[in-house]
């Protein structure tokens, strides 16, 4: 089964095993899931007067380690689209039609 962004899964393996969450991101193989997987960043000051940061953000797990529990409601829509074989197909009926119209009506007229 694939996995989409907004899909509700569950850690199956490794250290948050457990730990249910919203899919943020699928990056290839990986996925970020809210709440999972929070690492530590430690950010350098940008400027000589800026202060350091240290921030806490979800980093990617694999995703053979999770599993879906719901899936999301997110509908595709699709429009059909008239290609021109189509249309051309419809102008030969109508061409063809008119044909036999017309060879009927000589050969009525010339009996």
């Amino acid at each position: 089964m694939k996995i989409k962004t907004g899909d509700k899964v569950t850690v199956i393996a490794g250290a948050n095993k457990g730990k249910e969450g919203k899919i943020i991101k699928v990056l290839g193989d990986k996925v970020i899931v809210e709440g999972v997987n929070i690492v530590t960043k430690h950010i350098k000051p940008k400027n000589n007067n800026g202060n350091g940061e240290i921030v806490k953000t979800e980093a990617p797990i694999h995703r053979s380690n999770v599993k879906v529990i719901e899936v999301s409601k997110v509908k595709k829509t699709t429009k059909k689209k008239e290609t021109k074989k189509e249309e051309k197909k419809e102008v030969k009926k109508e061409v063809k039609s008119t044909k036999k119209s017309t060879k009927k009506e000589k050969v009525k007229e010339e009996k």
